[in-house]
């Protein structure tokens, strides 16, 4: 009786399987299916659209910082050039000034070294005399 249940076993497993396969519930298992791949397939069409709904997010998100991004490149860019337009101004005005400042210098400077030089030669002529004087008294002895 035990070689019976142990053989029945198998066959009764096979009849259900070919019962599933050929017969009595295909209608059943057909609606069964349908309902859920319809189900999976709503699923996935929401999923889908809001995938859509987040990449169209995103993409109005990019575009608002890119656009930002370029009215504060353009800012810094005036910035940029009106700081460069004083400091041009500037040098200009301090060479300007620098050259007035030679201009009054530069005669004077020459009115110094000619001072200076005539120092110059006089102290060297007292020397030399003074010299020459020595030489004198020292033969004159």
């Amino acid at each position: 009786m035990s070689e019976q249940r142990n053989v029945s076993k198998p066959v009764q497993l096979w009849n259900s399987a070919v019962k599933a396969v050929k017969g009595e519930n295909t209608g059943a298992l057909v609606e069964q299916f349908t309902a859920e791949m319809t189900l999976v397939a709503e699923g996935l069409c929401e999923d889908q659209a809001r995938l859509r709904q987040a990449v169209e997010e995103v993409r109005r998100e990019a575009d608002a910082a890119r656009q930002s991004l370029r009215s504060e490149q353009q800012a810094i860019d005036r910035t940029i050039q009106e700081n460069q337009r004083d400091i041009d101004r500037r040098l200009d005005d301090i060479d300007r000034r620098l050259g007035a400042l030679e201009a009054r210098k530069a005669p004077s400077a020459k009115i110094k070294n000619k001072g200076l030089m005539g120092q110059a030669i006089i102290l060297a002529g007292i020397i030399c005399g003074t010299w020459l004087a020595v030489t004198i008294l020292n033969l004159l002895r």
